[in-house]
């Protein structure tokens, strides 16, 4: 079988989209060498992506788009499937291309821009509700992250459920708990405090870091802790009211935004902070908090449908929009070590159920069924 990826998500400094498209391509040839896999970008590949590929049946391609600037997905594409004759194409970013092919697969991470449109720029939910339910009619087979999404697609989407895989992502091997040594090293060279809490995520209102940052100021106003807040991800958007309260807040002097971090610099951090925390309003899976619990961090998350499913008893949850809550709950993670010590045990136990190889023998299987067809 020879199978087309999208690989546009590669094309840019990976964050979720990205990190998935490439642990499951890695993960589709090294489970099943027989077929041919292939990651296709009309940009180049970001980093040293396709250079540390090392797996003779998946190829990076750059493929030619000059002449069909703007319309990749409706020509540039369409024509290049065509030309070397794709068995399949999965678009893993709610994208297919235009192209009359029975034999496709399409993977909705979420419904983020049709739910909440707000949250995002105009332009991206504008395309997203033009586009989303048009690509979920065209697919085969569409694959969701967890079952949470999947009734959200089938209830705002109108799709049938058994059209439908939910398939659980995992934390990438390279999160595992770094030594001291390595964490001291990284915290020293990046200005983190040995006494901190730990936020990763794009700066976007969707991961509503404007609550985390409310009850930071509780713990500063109300008890003695004096505790650094890291804050780690690229530059989002519609971030202004956020922004505005940061500075009348008066500690800012215990913030620290290490912006957009490198993977060995993260697993330092998750690996020696004294909490983690992801208060998002919405998520699909949440591989944050995932990885951050395969390296040892105790995770404070959303009481979110998503997060209950995939985290499930392995972390505290809240209520996302309850600043009181979480502050108690960043507060007893500072106060009792054993606590700390049992959540950090339990989060790993747990994180070490997923895997990319049975992400990958699942997505494998929804390539079958259509084969079969």
């Amino acid at each position: 079988m020879r199978v087309g990826l999208d690989g546009y998500p590669l094309s840019e400094p990976l964050t979720g989209v990205g990190h998935y498209t490439l642990e499951l391509a890695r993960a589709l040839a090294r489970n099943f060498p027989t077929d041919q896999f292939e990651l296709v970008s009309p940009r180049p590949f970001a980093g040293s992506v396709a250079e540390d590929n090392k797996l003779p049946n998946l190829s990076f391609v750059k493929a030619r788009s000059s002449s069909v600037r703007g319309h990749w997905w409706s020509v540039g594409l369409p024509l290049y499937a065509r030309r070397v004759s794709f068995d399949l194409f999965h678009g893993t970013n709610y994208e297919l291309p235009l192209w009359n092919n029975r034999r496709s697969v399409l993977t909705i991470h979420d419904l983020s821009t049709l739910l909440f449109p707000e949250l995002h720029r105009r332009p991206l939910a504008r395309r997203a509700r033009m586009r989303l339910p048009l690509a979920a009619k065209m697919a085969t087979a569409i694959v969701t992250p967890t079952e949470a999404v999947k009734r959200e697609v089938c209830e705002h989407l109108k799709i049938k459920p058994q059209k439908i895989s939910a398939i659980h992502e995992a934390p990438r091997s390279f999160f595992r708990p770094a030594s001291p040594d390595e964490s001291a090293a990284t915290r020293k060279r990046l200005g983190v405090e040995d006494n901190f809490l730990l936020f990763v995520g794009t700066l976007e209102p969707r991961k509503n870091l404007l609550t985390l940052l409310k009850a930071f100021g509780q713990i500063l106003q109300k008890t003695q802790l004096r505790p650094q807040l890291v804050i780690a991800g690229g530059e989002g958007w519609l971030m202004t009211q956020t922004e505005s309260f940061i500075d009348s807040a008066g500690f800012t002097d215990r913030l620290l935004f290490a912006g957009y971090l490198q993977d060995e610099e993260l697993r330092a951090l998750y690996s020696s902070c004294k909490a983690f925390i992801y208060p998002s309003l919405y998520e699909g899976f949440g591989l944050p908090p995932l990885e951050a619990m395969a390296c040892g961090a105790p995770v404070i998350a959303s009481r979110i449908a998503a997060l209950k499913e995939v985290i499930e008893d392995a972390a505290v949850l809240v209520d996302p929009l309850d600043s009181e809550s979480l502050t108690r709950a960043i507060v007893e993670f500072l106060r009792d070590d054993k606590r700390r010590e049992e959540s950090k045990t339990r989060g790993i136990q747990h994180a070490a159920k997923f895997s990319w190889d049975n992400a990958a023998r699942l997505t494998y299987e929804a390539y079958e069924r259509i084969a079969r067809k």
